[in-house]
């Protein structure tokens, strides 16, 4: 079964950076660390932010179709028992549907109006 939706990876400016020179990354510290890289549904992207980026700056969002990353991709039982996207290979910059700056406001992080 097939069907496209947006996920979303949270990303430091420095992974980022590294990303874009690279073209390729493991992914954060914490991706490194499980083995694989972690993503957030539209719906999840959110909570992700104020539970694992509270009060930082300098991040950015990026989105990725989800059949662009095909069979690597996994759907995990995570937090509270719902299923998060997990990458089970390298992040790729040839991946990225966009990238979009994410300010911290005065109450958390301000995404932009146009995720779905």
């Amino acid at each position: 079964m097939s069907w496209a939706m947006m996920i979303y990876k949270i990303l430091r400016a420095d992974e980022w950076a590294a990303l874009q020179a690279e073209g390729e990354t493991p992914g954060a510290p914490i991706d490194v660390a499980d083995g694989f890289v972690h993503f957030s549904t539209a719906q999840q992207v959110r909570e992700t932010a104020s539970k694992h980026f509270a009060d930082e700056e300098g991040l950015f969002v990026l989105a990725f179709d989800t059949d662009v990353l095909g069979d690597a991709l996994a759907w995990e039982e995570s937090r509270g028992g719902a299923l998060f996207p997990h990458l089970y290979a390298p992040l790729r910059l040839a991946d990225v549907r966009w990238s979009k700056p994410l300010p911290l406001g005065l109450g958390g992080h301000v995404f932009p109006d146009d995720m779905t």
